[in-house]
């Protein structure tokens, strides 16, 4: 009796310790076995407390949302349906627990304790807890937060959550088949084909004509060395100030343009085009000499003007351009 005293107050320590183990263990096993049935884990302030209550042998993720429409996120509303892909497919791929991860979300209605405690003004806000014992156990046991500037999707959230939990199983996502999706593309793509089919004998004189093919293959060549493309990759302004209280129509310089000024460059192209085009296709088809002789000059005249116009831009565009043609010198 007065050895047993005497060891008593040594074994306390270890019969606590023992017993806060226990209690992990225990609540990873009920929390787990939840998340079986149905996850992410449905928590409100109790079960966040107790889900990420330390010690603890696992690792937990948790969402705090605010999906009522009296909030107005949008952001919450748009991850959601991401977060809960992420969480069953984890959830079904980690049959065994050996992840260690529960998923677990938490809604500003569910949990306003929690929100307050944790000083948070926006939403949503996405923490992994890592264990504070065990094998996995980390240094510091404050929550890492995911940071939502980037792309929300499920899958940039499972690799940020697999960079944090290395060495364990990482399960992969599996997106529900949309049927609907499937059915709706399906019904398109028949009807598309069937309407097709009852206007093939009007669409195919349309696909032979050589001057269809020709109009499509010079408006291509006009947009494209118009600067078309340099802009939508570049994404140049439209327009700009010139410092006066004017505007800018022309960028200079050959490396840098704007969004009107290669709709002007492409309208000046065209009428030369044109002006080619009439002059060696219809011009010679005109039966009446004198007609031709004015129709030829008048045509003559456009196609010089436009060309020295555009000449007098790129020397605008660029004081050393060497060329020019009148009248715009």
């Amino acid at each position: 009796m007065r050895w047993s005293s005497l060891l008593l107050p040594l074994a306390l320590p270890f019969v606590a310790h023992a017993a806060k183990k226990s209690s992990s263990v225990d609540r990873f096993g009920d929390f787990y076995t939840k998340s079986q049935a149905s996850s992410p884990l449905k928590l409100a302030d109790a079960s966040y407390k107790k889900l990420t209550s330390a010690p603890r042998d696992y690792s937990a993720a948790v969402l705090l949302t605010a999906l009522d429409a009296r909030y107005a996120c949008q952001l919450c509303t748009e991850f959601h349906p991401e977060w809960d892909i992420l969480a069953k497919s984890w959830a079904k791929g980690d049959k065994n627990g050996d992840s260690r991860l529960l998923f677990g979300t938490l809604d500003f209605t569910n949990g306003r304790d929690t929100f307050l405690s944790l000083g948070l003004q926006t939403a949503p806000v996405l923490l992994l807890f890592q264990p504070t014992t065990g094998p996995h156990a980390v240094a510091v046991p404050d929550p890492i937060r995911y940071d939502f500037s980037g792309p929300q999707t499920a899958e940039n959230v499972h690799a940020w959550l697999a960079r944090h939990l290395p060495d364990r199983p990482h399960p992969p996502i599996h997106r529900p088949v949309d049927y609907v999706s499937w059915v709706v593309t399906i019904v398109g793509v028949l009807g598309a084909l069937a309407a097709i089919s009852r206007a093939w004998a009007y669409i195919l004189p349309v696909i032979q004509n050589s001057n269809v093919w020709a109009a499509g293959s010079l408006i291509a060549i006009l947009l494209f060395t118009s600067g078309y493309m340099f802009n939508n990759i570049r994404k140049v302004p439209y327009v700009t100030g010139d410092g006066r209280g004017g505007i800018s129509y022309f960028a200079p310089g050959f490396q840098s343009q704007f969004g009107l000024e290669t709709q002007i460059i492409g309208f000046l192209y065209g009428v030369l085009s044109f002006s080619i085009i009439f002059l060696t296709v219809k011009a010679p088809k005109i039966r009446d000499v004198k007609v031709q002789q004015v129709t030829i000059i008048i045509w003559g005249v456009v196609m010089v003007l436009t060309y020295s116009f555009l000449l007098s831009l790129f020397r605008v565009k660029n004081g050393g351009y060497p060329f020019k043609l009148p009248p715009f010198m």
